[in-house]
C-alpha cells in the first residue's frame, strides 16, 4: 500500500527484525526507539516519514504486546525503548501494571485524543480504533429481534453463534465493558447465555468465524471490524467470494453503541529519547497520518473529523459506545474470572 502524507513517496530500508529509516536530506536529530505490536507494511512507512521530515530515526522492534511489555520490565532502566504501541486497550492496561508508561504533559497530544481514547492520567493515548460487531450469514439472513449484544444470549439464538476463545484480548475487552456498564452479575450471566448459543466450541481467530459464518456453519459470528475489511472487495477472488456472503451488523444502535476498542501508545518510563517520543505521536496524530496508520489495518482514526479510508469507509456511520476504554483493562480480570465460571472456553 503506498502513503502519501504530504511528503511525497518515501523508500524504506529494512533490515531484518529492526527498521531503521534514512534520507539523504535528514538532519542529524538522534533517533526514537518503537516497540511495538503492530505488524503493518504501512506502520513502516509513516516512520519513513517521520524520518524524512524530522531528521529523527526510527528503529522499531516488532513481538506480542503480552511479549514486549515483558520485555520492557526485565531490561528495567536500561531499556532503550521510547514508546511502547499495541493493539488493545487491555494490553495497555497491563503494561501500565507493570510501571511502562510515564505519565507525560502534551497539549497538543490531548486536544488531538478525545478523552474516552486515553489514559485518565496521559499515560497512554489512542492511535485508531474499531468496532467488535455481529456478522451475520447473508442468506440465512438476520435473525428476528436481534438488535443488541444483550440479544446474543437470548435462547432464541441457541446454536447460532460463533467466536474466538475466551483467552483472547478482544473478547476479554467486550465482557469488561459489560461489567463496566452492567456490573458483574449481570455481565456473567450475559456470558453464560452465550456459551448456550454457540454454534460450536470457540475456536481460531476472528477471519475463522467469518469464514464459518460465511459456509453457513454458524449463523451469526462476534469479529472486529477491520476483519471484514480484508474480504469486502477484496482483490482476492476467494476472499472477495466470502465477503459476499456476510453482513456487518452494529449492535445497541439505540442504547449505548457498539462496543469500540483501541490501538494505542505511550512513553516508556525509562525512555532514553523522550522528546523525540512525543514528537513521533505528535505525527502520528496528525489528519493525514491518522488515514494512513488506521487504514494500514482497516481501522478508523481516533482524531475526531478524520475520515477513514478503504473498505471499512463505508461503514463508519454507527453509534459507538462512549465508555472510557481505560475501564476495559480494569475489569479485565474479572472478565476472565466470569469466563471461567461459564465455561466460555
Amino acid at each position: 500500500m503506498a502513503l502519501v502524507i504530504g511528503l511525497g513517496a518515501v523508500a524504506l530500508a529494512a533490515c531484518g527484525g529492526e527498521t531503521t529509516t534514512d534520507s539523504p536530506a535528514a538532519k542529524p536529530a538522534g533517533e526514537v526507539n518503537v516497540y511495538s505490536g503492530r505488524h503493518y507494511d504501512s506502520d513502516a512507512e509513516i516512520y519513513a516519514a517521520f524520518t524524512k521530515e524530522t531528521g529523527i530515526k526510527v528503529n522499531t522492534i516488532e513481538a506480542g504486546g503480552d511479549s514486549l511489555i515483558e520485555r520492557i520490565a526485565q531490561e528495567g532502566e536500561a531499556s532503550p525503548a521510547d514508546i511502547f504501541i499495541t493493539a488493545d486497550a487491555g494490553i495497555l492496561w497491563r503494561a501500565e501494571e507493570r510501571d511502562v508508561f510515564r505519565s507525560i504533559d502534551n497539549p497538543t497530544l490531548e486536544s488531538r485524543v478525545p478523552p474516552q481514547y486515553r489514559h485518565p492520567e496521559d499515560k497512554w493515548f489512542g492511535l485508531s480504533k474499531r468496532a467488535r460487531i455481529v456478522i451475520y450469514n447473508k442468506e440465512m439472513g438476520l435473525p428476528e429481534g436481534l438488535e443488541t449484544y444483550a440479544d446474543l444470549a437470548d435462547p432464541a439464538y441457541r446454536g447460532m453463534v460463533c467466536v474466538r476463545s475466551s483467552s483472547n484480548i478482544y473478547n476479554q475487552s467486550l465482557l469488561a465493558s459489560r461489567i463496566a456498564h452492567f456490573g458483574s452479575e449481570a455481565a456473567e450471566e450475559w456470558a453464560r447465555g452465550v456459551v448456550a448459543n454457540f454454534a460450536r466450541k470457540p475456536q481460531g481467530n476472528d477471519t475463522s468465524q467469518i469464514e464459518a459464518v460465511a459456509a453457513g456453519l454458524c449463523r451469526l459470528g462476534i469479529v472486529n471490524s477491520y476483519y471484514t475489511a480484508r474480504f469486502i472487495g477484496s482483490d482476492n477472488e476467494k476472499n472477495a467470494a466470502i465477503g459476499e456472503k456476510f453482513v456487518l451488523f452494529f449492535p445497541d444502535q439505540d442504547g449505548n453503541g457498539a462496543h469500540v476498542n483501541i490501538s494505542g501508545a505511550g512513553v516508556t518510563k525509562y525512555a532514553p529519547n523522550p522528546e523525540n517520543a512525543e514528537k513521533l505521536l505528535e505525527f502520528l496524530l496528525r489528519d493525514e497520518t491518522q488515514k494512513a496508520f488506521a487504514s494500514g489495518n482497516n481501522e478508523y482514526p481516533v482524531v475526531p473529523g478524520v475520515e477513514a479510508r478503504g473498505p471499512i469507509a463505508a461503514y463508519s456511520d454507527f453509534k459507538a459506545d462512549a465508555l472510557p476504554v481505560s475501564a476495559l483493562g480494569e475489569n479485565q480480570a474479572e472478565a476472565v474470572r466470569i469466563f471461567d465460571r461459564v465455561g466460555w472456553q
